[in-house]
């Protein structure tokens, strides 16, 4: 089940109409345009709601994601890098995101930093594919797994905040 401020999200990022992948060289231009306007959507609600928590970007071809993404808790900001590919059956399928720095320190990761969206954020993307994009997936699928996981690694001391590293490190 959804929380009302999930729907409140969600309702607030534009649903994508055409479906295409990479491999469409006619359609994904237009996809790539409403991925590009519906995450610019979605950034600007954070910021306007002051809940700015990522920077990302994409290769000129569209396929290769990457930017920043942070966690503030205790007046700390918690920065990690994210990046992923745009599958080869997108949009039928979700991006794996990954954030390759915490690789191997939480269970709800698998290799190569990508993190765990099988149970709640899968079959979620199933039923909504093509509509969902890019920012679909940041908001339901990044932004809570790092709520949950984020602060529990902060408090058994697998991620420790760069002003805290002791020094040489």
């Amino acid at each position: 089940m959804v929380d009302a401020a999930t729907k409140k999200t969600l309702a607030a990022i534009p649903l994508l109409k055409t479906k295409a992948g990479p491999r469409d060289k006619e359609e994904w231009p237009m996809r790539l345009k409403e991925e590009v306007t519906s995450l610019i959507k979605y950034i600007q609600n954070n910021k306007e709601a002051d809940n700015d928590w990522l920077r990302i970007q994409s290769n000129k071809e569209g396929t290769r994601w990457f930017g920043k993404c942070w966690y503030i808790q205790d007046y700390k900001k918690y920065e990690f890098e994210l990046e992923f590919d745009i599958p080869v059956t997108y949009p039928s399928t979700a991006p794996e995101i990954a954030i390759p720095e915490l690789d191997g320190k939480t269970a709800k990761m698998y290799r190569g930093g990508k993190i765990c969206l099988t149970e709640h954020f899968k079959p979620l993307w199933s039923r909504n594919a093509p509509k969902f994009g890019v920012a679909h997936a940041l908001a339901l699928g990044l932004g809570p797994w790092m709520a949950v996981e984020v602060p529990e690694l902060i408090k058994r001391g697998v991620v420790v905040h760069k002003d805290d590293q002791p020094s040489g490190e």
